[in-house]
C-alpha cells in the first residue's frame, strides 16, 4: 500500500513541469493516481475495511478538485495530463 521512494521519484520525474519540480497539480494527481489505484486493490481484498475505505474516498476528492483546478486555468495541461494517466475524464 506504501510507495517506494524510488517509484515516487520516478512519477515525479515523469509528470514535473521543471526541474525541482514536485508540487505542480500534475505531480500531485500523478502520485494520487499510484496511491488510489494501489488502494483500489487492497479494497478488493479488504472490502470491510471501513478506515481505507474512507480514506480513499478522500484522495479521490482531493485529486478531483486537483483537475477542476487545471482545467479550469489550463485546459492543454489539463487534457493531457489525463491522456497520459488514462483516467476517464
Amino acid at each position: 500500500m506504501t510507495m517506494l521512494k524510488e517509484r515516487k521519484t520516478e512519477i515525479i520525474g515523469q509528470h514535473r513541469r521543471v526541474e525541482n519540480d514536485s508540487g505542480s497539480p500534475e505531480v500531485q494527481v500523478a502520485l494520487l493516481t499510484e496511491r488510489i489505484n494501489g488502494l483500489t486493490e487492497h479494497m478488493r481484498a479488504n472490502q470491510k475495511d471501513h478506515a481505507s475505505r474512507r480514506g480513499l474516498l478522500k484522495m479521490v476528492s482531493r485529486r478531483s478538485d486537483l483537475l477542476k483546478y487545471l482545467q479550469n486555468s489550463d485546459r492543454p495541461r489539463y487534457l493531457a495530463l489525463i491522456q497520459k494517466l488514462g483516467l476517464r475524464k
